[in-house]
């Protein structure tokens, strides 16, 4: 069994940044795809943000795209999310996911059911 724990969040001001961070168990971090989602109160959870095991391809979800930008440590089995010029619509609860096999490399890349485990979540909140 992965376990994932989310941190970083926290309150800050439109046009603020955050970075949010995930740190993994596990043996064979590498091989793992790697995501953010976020879910909002009353909302579906969405996809922000995923990165292959290599960290040669990532992807994004448009409203974030230029804003956000994930990567990941493999030394140290952590992903972070690097969030600038942040909205209000932004927040929201964030989670990490991981997959096993390669969904990156997939069309279902953005669907959260096609990620094998997830962390708790940590609370973004912005402000106007």
């Amino acid at each position: 069994q992965v376990q994932l724990v989310e941190s970083g969040g926290g309150l800050v001001q439109a046009g603020g940044s955050l970075r949010l961070s995930c740190a993994a168990s596990g043996r064979t971090f590498s091989t793992y795809g790697m995501a953010w989602f976020r879910q909002a109160p009353g909302k579906e959870r969405e996809f922000v943000a995923t990165i292959s095991g290599g960290g040669e391809l990532a992807l994004y979800e448009d409203y974030v795209k230029g804003r956000f930008t994930i990567s990941r440590d493999n030394a140290k089995n952590t992903v972070d999310l690097q969030m600038n010029s942040l909205k209000p619509e932004d927040t929201a609860d964030y989670y990490c996911a991981a997959d096993a096999e390669g969904i990156v490399y997939s069309d279902l890349y953005s669907g959260a059911s096609g990620y094998d485990y997830w962390g708790r979540g940590t609370q973004v909140t912005v402000s106007s």
